[in-house]
């Protein structure tokens, strides 16, 4: 499969790109059902629907859909300076522990009314901060802090951003607790070093390639987070 942030080609059961580090088995939920499945996966396993519409929707999504006027400006002003340069970021990836097993537990119209809910409190914190959502990973996010916009304090805005999530989380945590039955952990995992930024489309679309393990270990702090 080719990933989805730098499009290098890897075996089909590939978790992380070899290329960038990018999760690649990301879950997605069957529009007629609500069973998750992996992002490479064609048909549901709950009811045999086609799950590509699925899998096209979460990858064509905009990222000037979710991104703030703001910083939308702020990106596309600043990116010629940025494109081809090597830069320290700080790379985030969030999720939710578990959530193939609880959207199995949940009614398919609760369960995306909670997923709805947990991406527009990663999105707040993450924004908040001056980060940039990257990419959807079907149950989390990867952000950076750092670039598209040139933060120095990347890496402590971008903690800053981790707690804020986790603080909005448990409120959130404790109504889904409460109104659906769940249990709802979220995981981060955050690191620091350097990426090249190839380009910068005009719909905020970022070509990029992380130099070493940047991507690679946050990606695995996260999955390894209790």
């Amino acid at each position: 499969m080719d990933c989805p942030s730098c499009r290098h080609p890897n075996p089909e059961a590939a978790g992380f790109c070899g290329e960038c580090g990018t999760a690649l088995l990301a879950s997605v939920e069957c529009p007629a059902c609500g069973m998750a499945g992996e992002a490479n996966q064609k048909f549901c396993h709950g009811c045999g629907g086609k799950l590509a519409a699925a899998v096209e929707g979460a990858v064509e999504r905009e990222p000037s859909d979710y991104t703030p006027r703001h910083l939308i400006d702020k990106i596309l002003r600043s990116k010629s300076a940025i494109e081809g340069e090597r830069k320290r970021v700080t790379v985030m990836f969030a999720d939710i522990k578990s959530s193939m097993e609880l959207s199995e537990r949940t009614d398919p119209e609760e369960w995306h009314a909670i997923l709805d809910r947990f991406f527009a409190i990663l999105s707040e914190g993450v924004h908040r901060f001056e980060g940039t959502v990257n990419q959807y990973t079907g149950d989390g996010i990867m952000a950076l802090f750092g670039a598209p916009l040139a933060l120095e304090d990347h890496a402590l805005r971008a903690c800053y951003a981790a707690l804020a999530i986790q603080n909005s989380m448990q409120s959130f945590a404790e109504e889904a607790r409460r109104e659906h039955g769940v249990t709802i952990q979220t995981r981060v995992g955050m690191n620091s070093g350097e990426v090249v930024v190839r380009t910068i489309g005009s719909d905020l679309r970022m070509d990029y390639t992380a130099v070493g393990q940047t991507v690679n270990l946050a990606a695995r702090m996260e999955q390894i987070a209790p």
